[in-house]
């Protein structure tokens, strides 16, 4: 939908938006949850049990930086009307399966936006959704799913990035902000995608490989974590990303000791990793500029 548009339908019908979030796990819960909260009608897309659970209980949320609340949403298997907005939160190893629920033409006025790890999948959205439809973006913030319409939100932030043209996002960033979610425009999408991917990389590879916590990793493999940052940020320069491997290092000093990555609590509960998407698009990207990338060649062979 254009910022016209957008505006028209404002006036008309107040604040009040349309949004579907597929994927309503960790990160498209919690968002759905404060959307809906805001007053936004929200659709949640998701398997037959998921649905079901989330229509009868709505989406409960535990946080440190919203409260304890609940809140009611509709869910279906499939998206079957126009929205304005299409939360796209599944994770990379359930992407193709989980863009089945959305026919394209029912965001054809709307717009989509990814919040998904690595730095591949805006094309793949493009290509089926249409250039004009999908923004790219990132999202900060720590929250696990514990049970279907459950949500556990532990980081004292929730931030997403949009990359794109001011005027057609600023809607989208107003839309977020009212919900309470942090949002931040900037029209350089690699470097917005890369000064993510360069900083969870080392984190996820890292934890996952040694089956530790970012505490563990600081104390035992301190070298590791040091060459890790310094090759993910070469690799992120190289895409015309800036990056600072010594902020870096100081946030993962930051964490908890007890922090695991996403990634990391995958392998323990036996479910597919985003391997590809991260240490992968991490490989290909290095091939292609000619960074040498030894470290990370050798985790994320360890890992596959």
């Amino acid at each position: 939908m254009s910022p016209a548009a957008w505006e028209a339908c404002q006036a008309v019908l107040g604040s009040r938006r349309t949004v579907a979030v597929l994927g309503p796990g960790g990160v498209g819960g919690l968002l759905a949850a404060l959307l809906a909260r805001a007053g936004h009608r929200v659709i949640c897309l998701a398997g037959d049990a998921t649905a079901e659970t989330l229509r009868r209980d709505g989406i409960r949320v535990r946080s440190a930086q919203f409260g304890e609340f609940t809140a009611p949403v509709e869910a279906d298997t499939e998206l079957r009307e126009p929205v304005d907005l299409c939360l796209v939160t599944v994770k990379h190893t359930h992407l193709a399966e989980a863009l089945e629920r959305v026919p394209p033409a029912l965001v054809a006025d709307g717009l989509v936006v990814p919040l998904l790890n690595g730095v591949e999948h805006p094309a793949r959205l493009r290509a089926r959704f249409g250039a004009e439809r999908v923004a790219g973006a990132v999202v900060r913030v720590e929250s696990a799913r514990v049970a279907p319409g459950v949500i556990e939100h532990g980081s004292p932030f929730t931030e997403i990035d949009l990359a794109g043209p001011a005027d057609r996002l600023a809607p989208v960033a107003r839309l977020l902000d009212g919900a309470g979610v942090r949002s931040r425009l900037n029209e350089d999408e690699p470097a917005v995608l890369w000064a993510k991917l360069a900083f969870l990389a080392p984190f996820a590879l890292l934890t996952t490989r040694y089956g530790i916590p970012i505490g563990g990793v600081r104390a035992e493999h301190r070298a590791e974590l040091e060459t890790l940052v310094a090759e993910a940020a070469a690799v992120a320069r190289a895409c015309g990303a800036p990056t600072d491997p010594a902020k870096s290092l100081a946030l993962y000093d930051a964490f908890p000791p007890t922090a695991k990555s996403s990634m990391q609590r995958d392998a323990e509960a036996g479910r597919p990793l985003e391997l590809d998407a991260i240490g992968g698009a991490l490989l290909r990207t290095a091939a292609h500029h000619g960074v040498p990338v030894p470290l990370a060649t050798r985790l994320v062979g360890e890992l596959g």
